[in-house]
């Protein structure tokens, strides 16, 4: 079997799958790249992750996740980051060529108690400035993720690409771009615009293909599907952010407890097909 040729897995969609494991079925799915995520590359150790990263033969397309800076331990957070910026440098020069050296920045929600949503964000823009030179040190870029608004309470303030925008453009293109997500970014109606805003400085860093499917669970973190089992049209976004110039690996990636209970080969096998059925990427 081989897949799309752009076609990243992201681990989140085999979330209990061990970094070796990960790396074997993607391989095995003919998915040519991998989104690594820090906690199981750091049950292994990095160096151990590298290593096997590299005889994988596997692009990286980035890693996930750092951000998380709108607690009241700003250092701490600034002091994880940076180990975050480090692991992503290691492991894009381990992975195939093409690797992307993108480490993927979720804000962070409001702390408890905390009612200030624009103190939040401004928080998490102070963060990305005080990161943006040890990223661009490290060759690594920070790729800031809007995520949906229902998430801007415990784990998200950054809730538009706008809003993702606003910040990154303060920086060089280089150093800070945005992730579009289809599943976090689907329902905006000045997605068009922004995307095409995005391109016009090269600020895309990551694209991410997740599908909205109804009804919510409870866990409304879980109400991703793959792509073509929900309401989102991909193939229009992926025409959008082709249009906008680019051109990197696509990640598919899937919160959803049934997919996590599945036999990881079998899901990495049916992302792949739905992949080419749905997402719309050209070749």
């Amino acid at each position: 079997m081989t897949a799309h040729p752009r076609m990243s897995l992201n681990q989140a969609t085999i979330r209990h799958a061990d970094f070796a494991t990960a790396l074997r079925v993607t391989r095995q799915a003919g998915i040519p790249a991998i989104g690594a995520w820090r906690e199981p590359v750091g049950a292994v150790g990095l160096p151990a992750a590298a290593a096997m990263l590299a005889d994988s033969g596997l692009r990286m397309s980035s890693l996930c996740r750092g951000g998380f800076f709108t607690g009241p331990d700003t250092a701490a957070a600034l002091d994880e980051n940076r180990r975050a910026i480090e692991e992503t440098a290691a492991l894009a020069a381990a992975g195939a060529a093409g690797s992307a050296p993108v480490l993927v920045l979720v804000a962070g929600g409001l702390p408890e108690g905390d009612r200030d949503l624009a103190g939040a964000r401004n928080r998490a823009r102070d963060a990305v400035g005080a990161l943006a030179e040890d990223a661009a040190a490290a060759g690594v870029v920070l790729a800031i993720e809007p995520m949906h608004p229902m998430y801007a309470a415990d784990r998200g303030v950054i809730s538009t690409l706008a809003q993702a925008l606003d910040i990154a453009e303060q920086f060089p293109a280089g150093r800070v771009g945005v992730v579009v997500d289809t599943f976090h970014v689907w329902w905006d109606p000045c997605l068009g615009e922004q995307i095409r805003r995005a391109g016009l400085t090269g600020r895309i860093a990551s694209y991410q293909v997740g599908d909205w499917i109804t009804p919510l669970p409870p866990d409304a973190l879980l109400a991703r599907g793959l792509p073509g089992d929900g309401h989102v049209d991909l193939a229009s976004v992926s025409e959008l952010v082709e249009k906008a110039g680019y051109h990197g690996d696509v990640e598919v990636e899937i919160f959803n407890e049934d997919l996590w209970r599945a036999d990881p080969v079998r899901v990495a096998r049916r992302a792949a097909e739905t992949f080419d059925g749905a997402a719309g990427v050209p070749g």
